[in-house]
C-alpha cells in the first residue's frame, strides 16, 4: 500500500493530524462488513459463561458477521485467543478493549495490531486500581485460550474507573493508532450523555455508539447536543444471542483507517446501520 502519510484534504482526517494511516488506493474494489465492534469475552465478568472463542466465532458466522471487537472491561487477555479461533474463518476481529474512564463513561478502543493493544493495555493497567475482584458479587474473569479452555483467573477487579480521564484516553489511543467511539450514548449508565450531559468541547469523536434498543434516528432526535456525528449500533455482547450485526461497513479491507473512512463517507467508503 505504500509509505506512511496522512490524509488530508476534503476527508476529513485533517481534524487528527497526529494520526499516520496507511496511503489508500480510492478506487480499491471494496467489500461489504457485516459488524459488530463491541464484544465480551468471559474475561468481562457481566459475560455469560458461554462467551468462549469458538462460539463466539461460530455465532457470528452463523449470523453473517465477518468484523467484530473483542472489547472486554478494562482488559484484553482474550483478544488473542478469539482472533486464532477465527484464524482459518472468514472473520476479521479487531483488538480491542472497552475502557471505563474517570468519569464513569465506557468507551470503545479500537486498534489494528496485538502491539497497539498491548501498549494500551500497559497504560491501563498502571491506572488500574489495584482492587481484588468480588467474585460473589461481580462474577468470574476468565482467561481462556482459543478452544475455550481454562488458563487462568484475573484476580484484578476490572469493572471499575480506570485514572484516565476522558480527553487523556482519547488522546493516548489516538497517538497509539487506534480509535475511540464512546459507547452506549442512549444508556442511562455509563455512557457521554447520561454522565456528562453535553459533550465536551475539548475532544473530537469520529462516532458514537447506540445500543440495539435505539435507531439512528431516534438517538438523533433524543439528544440533539451531538448534533450530527456519525452513529453505529452494537450488540454490547455478553451472551451469545446479543451479538448484533446491524452497522455495514464498505471498505476496502478492515482496518481502523478504512473505518475512519467509512464514517466519514469518504473515499467511496460508506457505512449504515440496518434498521431491524
Amino acid at each position: 500500500m505504500g509509505a506512511n502519510r496522512l490524509i488530508k484534504g476534503e476527508t476529513g482526517l485533517e481534524r487528527f493530524p497526529e494520526v499516520a494511516v496507511k496511503e489508500v488506493e480510492l478506487k480499491r474494489e471494496l467489500d461489504t462488513y457485516v459488524a459488530d465492534l463491541h464484544i465480551h469475552t468471559v474475561l468481562s465478568p457481566c459475560a455469560n459463561v458461554e462467551m468462549i472463542p469458538p462460539l463466539i466465532v461460530q455465532t457470528a458466522l452463523e449470523k453473517g458477521i465477518n468484523l467484530i471487537a473483542i472489547t472486554d472491561h478494562n482488559a484484553s487477555a482474550n483478544v488473542s485467543a478469539v482472533q486464532k479461533a477465527a484464524a482459518r474463518a472468514s472473520l476479521t476481529v479487531l483488538p480491542g478493549m472497552e475502557l471505563q474512564t474517570r468519569e464513569e463513561v465506557h468507551l470503545l478502543c479500537l486498534f489494528d495490531t496485538p502491539e497497539q493493544l498491548a501498549a494500551w493495555q500497559a497504560m491501563v493497567d498502571a491506572r488500574l486500581p489495584d482492587l481484588e475482584n468480588d467474585v460473589e458479587f461481580f462474577g468470574e474473569q476468565f482467561v481462556v485460550n482459543e478452544t475455550g479452555e481454562f488458563i487462568r483467573r484475573e484476580h484484578r477487579l476490572l469493572s471499575v474507573s480506570v485514572d484516565f480521564s476522558l480527553r487523556e484516553a482519547v488522546t493516548e489511543v489516538t497517538r497509539l493508532g487506534g480509535i475511540v467511539i464512546p459507547a452506549h450514548i442512549d444508556r442511562q449508565a455509563y455512557s457521554l450523555v447520561a454522565n456528562l450531559g453535553l459533550l465536551p468541547t475539548d475532544v473530537s469523536f469520529e462516532a458514537l455508539e447506540i445500543s440495539r434498543f435505539t435507531s439512528p434516528a431516534e438517538a438523533y432526535r433524543r439528544f440533539p447536543q451531538i448534533g450530527q456525528i456519525p452513529l453505529i449500533q452494537n450488540g454490547d455482547a455478553h451472551s451469545l444471542d446479543e451479538l448484533l450485526g446491524t452497522t455495514i461497513f464498505r471498505l476496502a479491507f478492515p482496518s481502523v483507517a478504512e473505518l475512519r473512512l467509512a464514517l466519514l463517507n469518504a473515499g467511496n467508503r460508506s457505512f449504515f446501520v440496518q434498521s431491524g
